[in-house]
Parts: C-alpha cells; structure tokens; sequence
C-alpha cells in the first residue's frame, strides 16, 4: 500500500502538493461521512450500492482519503467484497464494488478524485482482485478502463440504470462468464 500511495503522491507532486492520499483511519470517519452528505446529499443512502454496502466493512486496504495540506479530509473512495454472479461452473465470482467515491464541493475539478480512483484501482490489482464494478457517470468512469460491456450478464439488487452499471477487469477476462446478482460477501462490522 505504501507504494501505491508513494507513486500517486509523485505523480500529484510536480502539479502542486494540495493533496495526499493514505489510508482511511478511525479518525476519518465523522469527515468523511459529513463529506459525503455534502457531496451526494440525503438520498445516497437509499441508493442499491448503498443496501450493498450496508453493516459491512470495506475490503481490506481499500478505504482510502485524500487530504489537504491541514490533513483534512477532501475526498474518499471505498471498495467492498462481493460476488459478481456466478461463472458458468456455477462458482461465485469475486470482485469488488467501488463507492461512493466523493470529493468535497469546494475542490472539485482539481484532479482529486481521478487520483483517489488511480490510487484504488492500482491498490485492488497489486491485492491480487480480479474485478471493480460501480455505478456512475459512464463518461467520467470509461477514461480508467470501466465500460457497461463487463456486467452485461450482471444485476443490481434495486433499481440500477443499466447506462450506469459498470465493470473493470483486473484480470483478464475475470468477469466474462458471470452472471446473476451482485450480493455482499464482505466483513461484516461487529
């Protein structure tokens, strides 16, 4: 982990030092909710993603944050355990369900959370996972390889437009065969 983050810092360092991004602690956690509140207001807790995501913890080195140069927090992203259906063996296929991924209002625009989602995706593959899947602005999402074509046999428990349900191999060819429901299969919290 402390790689991946070294090499995001070098990569944001000749632009200007306004951020870094580590790991999320237990400190981080009244911010980074009140972030999210003002970032994807009330109603992202109803969203699918979010039922997904519910009593569990994210999975293992992949809640990340950004923070200014104060150290507070300005942006974060979070992946989770799931199963992406079943492959044609009718075995589960693990992957991992990314989001919310959010960065405060006020610094939109200045590059934080293309390198929060860099920073996770390149986190995920060094972890050894095979495949992310989100949903989200397809157009803002296809320039870090995620296309809609990945989970074309794939369901959203809930409403999900199918425009925005999107998937990205770590692996090659990681999710051609599954198909079926995305479910949780994560930590649970305690």
């Amino acid at each position: 982990m402390a790689a991946v983050l070294d090499s995001v810092r070098a990569f944001l360092a000749p632009k200007a030092k306004s951020f870094t991004i580590s790991a999320e602690n237990a400190a981080d956690v009244v911010a980074r909710e009140n972030l999210l509140d003002r970032a994807m207001g009330a109603d992202r807790r109803k969203k699918s993603s979010e039922k997904i995501r519910n009593n569990r913890l994210p999975a293992e080195g992949l809640a990340l944050v950004a923070r200014d140069a104060s150290g507070h927090v300005i942006g974060t992203v979070r992946l989770w355990n799931i199963e992406a259906g079943v492959a044609a063996d009718g075995v589960p296929v693990d992957a991992l369900l990314l989001g919310p991924l959010a960065v405060d209002p006020a610094r939109e625009g200045k590059g934080i959370g293309a390198a929060l989602m860099r920073a996770a995706i390149s986190e995920a593959t060094r972890r050894g996972h095979g495949a992310i899947i989100l949903v989200g602005d397809a157009p803002y999402y296809q320039k870090f390889g995620f296309s809609a074509d990945k989970t074309r046999h794939l369901v959203m428990p809930g409403p999900c437009d199918r425009a925005r349900f999107l998937g990205l191999e770590l692996k090659a060819s990681w999710l051609e065969d599954a198909a079926g429901m995305i479910v949780a299969s994560g930590r649970k919290l305690a």
